[in-house]
């Protein structure tokens, strides 16, 4: 009895045909056929039959078929081939083409390793006579993937003839093959390479330079793609005319990659297979594939021994199973699996498992040595001289893999483990990361119902993102969401969303993310648990190390050996360093919960309270120490803290030396932790955090947000405690963040008059004096100059009874600015000449280069341009020197204002658009009508007037919407310029009257100059 499915789908018996009945009835044959041997179950038949639409009598139909194809094999006296065996059906092992095909390939593809290319040519070359058609012909649309399956394979199969060929020195035999077939599949990139090949060898470079150019051509218009990298490299060789390419290269025979094939190469009957069965729904990792199956194919001269690593969950198992079916054919001798249970707490030992292997290699129990070191000895002797693959799932250690080793380097090993064995000689490492999120989302679907996610994309983000990417927790959601058919996908998002109940949430059946982090984390020690622990409960998304230290109360070197503990238990991963220099690192989300969850069972409130306390304290130091060096644009509310933490010198010396890095870098864990502070209670720590951030250099651009909420969180704490003080100072920096970071001046106003009330009321001079500062910050802005300057005279008077010089350099600067918008150009400078004093004898960089800038504001307004110019470029050199770009934009501003003047407009557009795109980032409006203001004078100065109109019409909408109205008026007296230029008299005689106004309500020395140029 013989089988045909390479080509029609038929059943021969003594030389004839058998009648198998209609298509229907040869599709269920070919699918028994093509598992020959295994069972395969109805609903699995169904769906290879009738694809997604069956009809409703399916099941029935398919025992219908099965008896039709009995009663053609019994008429000719064949019983027994198709057998009932629940919950499916069976055919035995039976002669068929394709077994045929894939014994002759597996000789073939034998003598190509051995270098016997005649001979493999020839095993080859009979494999394909094998095929009388496209496979699986005469069934219709079932079994659809199987067919291109198997034609796939015939074709790559091709290939290698072909490479045999090329390697046996017949070039000449296969050119007209090769054309014909590049013809047929112009898109496939080996059989192209193959016709240039011989080409090139015939001596016809010229033609084989142009089947490339044609393939190029062809692949950029029909796929849109480039020539792979070997086809590309070919390219190369010939141009250069390499003399290697005459002669095929010892020992690099083309291969048809392994696992294309379900049978590509055979494995005899007695072998071993103990591979797990892969995961149907099996997600992404084509890289980390591709990787693993090259390292453990081919030929090796030691033992390849190939660890995953990666934290519970994250699919290394998965993974591991995919790679060792994939590359089953290259280990013919069989594969053993072992699961080692490596973390758990009864761990495999050396000496079981290799009982277990010794007995299905054939080794009688009575056989068996008693030692474990024998076991050992015995393992490698019957494993010498053959090709095993072994693979070892969660490795606890590399004491109990290392008697698992084969010494065969033929052999190969797959290791997964939650630690990297870093002590396992000559392993390799891939540590596996969670899910991309598209992957993530694939996975969901997967499991889920495809249809289902995609009608709730959202939610289904939603969940892969709570879930953090991890496959064992999407795969539990995925599973919730099957078993819960009247969830929406928002259902499950929803109840996710509470981190109290989300582990409950993962749990269904034996899969359940709490039991896995709980596996890692019980084999830590009690400091590692403990900083574990602490660092859920401070819930930031990523961390520096130093704040290991403070957790636990330990110095930074005790710390430093717990956070490499946290590392190895894949409790605490890497996540890059950042531009300071300093690594950073993460806990997952799901294990940062699970944290949360035995810090609240396991440790008592004082000592959580304690920890994240120091841990505050610790960012209150840093803080204060940046503010200092580096002022702000404000008068920090004070320069010392109760509560600040004791660090490291060499520590605070870093976050000094880049402090705008630093921030960049810690802003997500400041506001995390502080809200965490401020949900556990810790009002004083909490208040004085808050009050050191929005005094710090940083508080501005994207954030602003985040630190609003935290000042009202820690505002209801200093309310809920009675904390006068403490409540005025964060109505301070409310103040300053909704009016000068956020425009919304009125609001602000109100905040610095309720805390001016209330430093009153305590009598704190120095609070007193903030809160004048901040008012007449505002009044300035809003235009209102001689109010701003008297509550700017009488804070600077303040400051100076203090002795403070951070409140006398920054006030001082301000009201010599409000003096220059008056005209007052010598109070001006006395005032501006007093603040930079004192940034000097502060040593602050940043605050005499602001000082600077605005001395060349006086120059430059009283037209004497030479002694403004070199006050800009020192004040912009300082600031870039800082890397503060936001406040290097405004000194960009000066300056180009100045060359203007001086006639060199001609080089300042890219420079000026460079300065507002900062401004854009940063999220700085009034910045933005300043450099689009000075973009119009540019294109005035330059005889566009209609770009002129353009940007400063834009200017003009800001500046009205934000109510900075010295600023608008000026803008508007541009304007009225470009539209004369422009032709446009009547809108130009609209607009100066409307500046006018506003100059002298404003009190501004614009007013009666209002054809000059101005500030």
């Amino acid at each position: 009895m013989e089988f045909h499915l390479l080509g029609p789908v038929e059943a021969w018996h003594d030389g004839r045909k058998l009648c198998m009945g209609g298509p229907k009835p040869r599709a269920l044959l070919a699918c028994l056929l093509l598992e020959a041997g295994r069972v395969v179950p109805t609903d699995r038949l169904v769906d290879a039959i009738w694809g997604e639409s069956p009809p409703s009598s399916a099941r029935e139909l398919v025992w219908t078929y099965a008896s039709v194809l009995r009663r053609g094999l019994t008429a000719v006296g064949v019983g027994d081939v198709i057998v009932t065996r629940p919950p499916g059906y069976l055919v035995e092992q039976r002669a068929s083409d394709l077994a045929e095909f894939e014994r002759l390939a597996a000789h073939g593809r034998t003598a190509m390793a051995e270098r016997r290319y005649e001979a493999a040519a020839e095993s080859l070359g009979a494999a394909l006579a094998l095929w009388r058609g496209p496979a699986l012909g005469g069934i219709g649309d079932a079994l659809r993937s199987e067919a291109a399956r198997l034609d796939e394979a015939r074709l790559m199969l091709l290939e290698e003839r072909i490479s045999a060929d090329l390697a046996a020195g017949r070039e000449s035999a296969l050119v007209g093959e090769l054309t014909g077939l590049v013809s047929t599949f112009p898109t496939r990139e080996r059989l192209r390479l193959h016709l240039m090949t011989s080409l090139y060898r015939l001596g016809r470079q010229s033609d084989a330079l142009a089947v490339y150019q044609e393939g190029r051509d062809i692949l950029a218009e029909e796929l849109g793609i480039d020539p792979g990298p070997e086809l590309r490299q070919l390219h190369e060789s010939i141009l250069r005319a390499d003399p290697t390419l005459l002669q095929p290269p010892a020992g690099a025979p083309l291969r048809m990659k392994p696992g294309a094939h379900a049978g590509a190469v055979p494995i005899r009957q007695s072998a071993p297979a103990l591979l797990p069965p892969t995961i149907p729904d099996f997600t992404s990792r084509e890289g980390h594939i591709a990787k693993l199956v090259a390292a453990l194919s081919g030929p090796n001269n030691a033992l390849p021994v190939q660890v995953i690593s990666g934290k519970g969950g994250v699919g290394k198992s998965a993974l591991a199973v995919r790679v060792a079916h994939e590359i089953s054919g290259e280990y013919p001798d069989g594969q053993l699996y072992a699961d080692l249970r490596g973390i758990t707490g009864s761990p495999a030992t050396p000496e079981d498992t290799l009982g277990r292997f010794l007995h299905a290699l054939g080794v009688p129990p009575d056989a068996l040595p008693k030692a474990s070191a024998e076991r050992a000895d015995l393992f490698r002797s019957v494993l010498a001289g053959r090709r095993f693959l072994l693979m070892l799932d969660d490795a606890g250690s590399e004491q109990q893999v290392r008697p698992l080793l084969p010494g065969e380097p033929r052999c190969g090993v797959l290791i997964t483990s939650r630690s990297r064995l870093p002590g396992l000689a000559g392993a390799q490492l891939l540590d596996l990361e969670e899910l991309a999120p598209e992957a993530a989302l694939q996975l969901l679907g997967s499991i889920a119902g495809r249809e289902r996610v995609a009608a709730e994309l959202a939610a289904g983000r939603r969940i892969t993102e709570l879930c953090g990417c991890l496959p064992l927790a999407i795969r539990t959601a995925g599973a919730r969401l099957a078993t819960r058919r009247h969830w929406t996908l928002e259902v499950l998002a929803e109840r996710l969303s509470d981190e109290r109940r989300r582990l409950d949430e993962l749990a269904v059946g034996d899969l359940e993310v709490r039991a896995s982090a709980e596996l890692s984390y019980r084999v830590l020690e009690g400091p590692a648990r403990v900083a574990f622990r602490r660092l859920g409960l401070l819930g930031v998304p990523d961390f520096a190390p130093w704040i290991i230290a403070p957790l636990l109360d330990v110095s930074e070197a005790e710390a430093a050996d717990v956070l490499e503990k946290l590392i190895d238990a894949q409790l605490v991963d890497y996540a890059g360093a950042k531009s300071t220099g300093q690594p950073r690192y993460r806990v997952h989300d799901l294990l940062r919960v699970y944290a949360a969850e035995r810090a609240e069972a396991e440790e008592p409130a004082a000592e959580r309270d304690a920890a994240v306390t120091r841990v505050l304290g610790g960012w209150l130091r840093m803080i204060t120490r940046v503010v200092v060096d580096t002022p702000p644009n404000w008068v920090p509310l004070r320069l010392e803290y109760p509560g600040a933490q004791p660090l490291s010198e060499s520590l605070v010396e870093r976050v000094a030396a880049a402090p705008l890095a630093w921030f960049a870098e810690e802003q997500d864990a400041l506001v995390v932790g502080i809200e965490r502070a401020a949900a556990m209670g810790l009002h004083e720590i909490t208040c004085n955090l808050a009050n050191a951030l929005w005094s710090s250099v940083y508080v501005a651009g994207e954030r602003l947000e985040q630190w609003e909420r935290i000042h009202r969180a820690g505002l209801q704490a200093a309310r809920r405690a009675g904390n006068r003080v403490g409540e005025a100072r964060l109505l301070l920096g409310l103040g300053q963040l909704l009016g000068i970071e956020r425009d919304r001046y009125e609001e602000a106003h109100r905040y610095f008059r309720q805390a001016l009330a209330l430093f009153s009321e305590a009598g704190d001079a120095r609070g007193t004096a903030l809160a004048l500062a901040g008012k007449g910050i505002v009044c300035r802005l809003q235009g209102r100059l001689k109010e701003a300057l008297h509550d700017l005279t009488r804070a600077g008077a303040a400051f100076r009874s203090l002795d403070d010089d951070v409140g006398i350099g920054h006030v001082g600067r301000l009201s010599g600015s409000v003096e220059v918008e008056r005209g007052d150009y010598r109070s001006a400078l006395g005032l501006l000449h007093e603040s930079l004093r004192a940034y000097r004898r502060l040593g602050s960089r940043r605050g005499e280069a602001l000082t600077l800038r605005a001395i060349g504001l006086v120059h430059r307004a009283r037209g004497d341009h030479d002694r403004a110019r070199p006050l800009f470029e020192r004040a912009l050199a300082e600031l870039r020197g800082m890397d503060d770009e936001l406040m290097a934009g405004y000194a960009v501003q000066a300056l180009a204002k100045t060359r203007i003047r001086q006639g060199e407009s001609a080089m300042l557009l890219p420079e000026l658009t460079r300065a507002l795109r900062v401004c854009r980032e940063h999220n700085d409006r009034f910045g933005c009508v300043l450099m689009l203001r000075t973009l119009g004078e540019l294109h005035l100065s330059l005889h566009r007037p209609a770009q002129a109109r353009r940007v400063l019409t834009e200017a003009h909408q800001l500046a009205e919407l934000l109510g900075v109205r010295l600023w608008d008026a000026r803008v508007l007296r541009d304007l009225a310029n470009a539209c004369e230029a422009d032709g446009d008299v009547e809108t130009a005689a609209a607009l100066r009257p409307r500046a006018l106004r506003i100059f002298a309500e404003c009190g501004a020395r614009e007013y009666g100059e209002l054809f000059a140029y101005g500030r």
